[in-house]
Order: structure tokens, then C-alpha cells, then sequence
């Protein structure tokens, strides 16, 4: 089977948000051997998820390795080059979904074990530490923004053999000093697709998905997407 940009964000994508979520369920779910690890623990799984995602998604044939719609927009309004939107936005919404299903599946019998029905949803996608519709927008938008702004100054200045390591301390960074508000979706896909997951998998004792939140880490990554993109264009990055 042929590699190709598709495949490499569909693979990259799952990955990413198999080893994200992965550790938020091993730091959240009842019994399980990570459990309390706390917010270091969740932050640098998911800097390590970012840098084994990029590495994954370069080998199976996408060498941008977005894994992100928001980065996607970005480097799209960046180039003036729109024919990827469509596509990997759409195999980066699959590859979340799947990714999340796994997750599930490989903590299965914690689920029944945790009782808090906030908890389980957390290990699938964000909900704010306050629920202000604004605020939570605009954490996620300057999240994004640096996000996007980050990454191609990394890029241009290490190399794609490093880069990717450095991409993870980025994220680490914004989880560290911007994750606060909102946990720090910073990508519409690694939200909305485990979200998605939640609803439709028969995850033990499941409340709500929350979608009544679920608008705010894909609007704000977007806006954080176009205004990146809007940055970069106008200094000709």
C-alpha cells in the first residue's frame, strides 16, 4: 500500500489523539496506574503525542504533518493554496474518532470503575474551568494563534529533522501557560471527533457530550487558524 499525504494525516492524527487522550484517561480513570498523575503528567503526554503524531504522519506520506484543522487553514490562507482544506480536514476528523475509540477500548474496564460522569468526558474532549462562552474563545483562539505562529517559526529556523521535538515544547508551553481556561483543545479535530466518539461509543455510565460547549474548541482554533495564517502572510513567512 502506497504512502501519501491523505494517509499520513489520517495515521498521524490517530495517533496524536490515541497517546493525547490516552494519558488525560490514565490521569482521570478510576484505578488505572496513573491515576492523580496530574496536570504535568497530562501536559507533557500530550507535547510527546504531538512529537510522535508529526514523525508518524512524515512517514506515512504527509510531510507538513498538520494533524490539525486549524493548522491546515492556517498554512492554507499562508499560501494562498486551498485543496488540501477539504481532504485533511476531513481524515483528521476520522483519524480523531478513531483514535478516541481506541482510548476507550484500551481502558475498558475503567469506565464502569470511575463514577463521575465529567471525568469520563474529560478523557474524550475539553469542558472550561469556567464556563464563560467568550472568555473560553479567546483562550482558545491565542492558544491557536501562538499554535500556528510557532510552528512554521520552528520549522524555519530548526529543520524538519528537529523541528518536531521542538513542536512538542511548544505544546507543552501553551498546555502549561494557556491550558488553564479551557484544557487547551487548540485543534478542532481532537475535540470534536472524540467528542463525537463519546456520543456513539458505549461508554460505561456516559452522561451528557456536552454539546452545548462543543462549538467553542472548533470556532476558537479556527479563528486562531485564520489569524495565524493572516500573520504570516503579512510578513511573508
Amino acid at each position: 500500500m502506497q504512502t501519501s499525504p491523505i494517509i499520513g494525516e489520517l495515521i498521524g492524527t490517530l495517533v496524536l489523539v490515541l497517546l493525547g487522550n490516552g494519558v488525560v484517561a490514565n490521569v482521570l480513570l478510576k484505578n488505572s496506574k496513573g491515576e492523580n498523575g496530574g496536570w504535568i503528567v497530562i501536559t507533557a503526554g500530550w507535547a510527546f503525542a504531538v512529537i510522535i503524531g508529526v514523525f508518524v504522519a512524515q512517514k506515512f506520506g504527509s510531510p507538513d504533518a498538520h494533524l490539525n484543522p486549524a493548522v491546515t487553514i492556517a498554512l492554507a490562507i499562508k499560501s494562498g493554496n486551498y485543496s488540501n482544506v477539504l481532504p485533511f480536514i476531513t481524515v483528521q476528523m476520522v483519524g480523531a474518532i478513531v483514535g478516541a475509540a481506541l482510548v476507550w477500548l484500551v481502558y475498558l474496564p475503567h469506565w464502569a470503575l470511575t463514577d463521575d460522569q465529567s471525568t469520563k468526558l474529560a478523557a474524550f474532549c475539553n469542558a472550561p474551568a469556567v464556563r464563560n462562552p467568550a472568555s473560553n474563545l479567546v483562550a482558545e483562539a491565542v492558544g491557536t494563534m501562538v499554535l500556528v505562529v510557532g510552528v512554521v517559526s520552528l520549522y524555519a529556523n530548526a529543520g524538519s529533522g528537529f523541528a518536531p521535538f521542538l513542536v512538542g515544547i511548544l505544546v507543552w508551553s501553551i498546555g502549561l501557560s494557556l491550558g488553564g481556561p479551557t484544557g487547551y483543545a487548540i485543534n478542532p479535530a481532537r475535540d470534536l471527533g472524540p467528542r463525537i466518539a463519546h456520543a456513539i461509543l458505549p461508554v460505561a455510565g456516559k452522561g451528557s457530550s456536552d454539546w452545548a460547549y462543543a462549538w467553542i474548541p472548533v470556532v476558537g482554533p479556527v479563528i486562531g487558524g485564520i489569524l495565524g495564517g493572516l500573520v504570516l502572510a503579512a510578513f511573508g513567512f
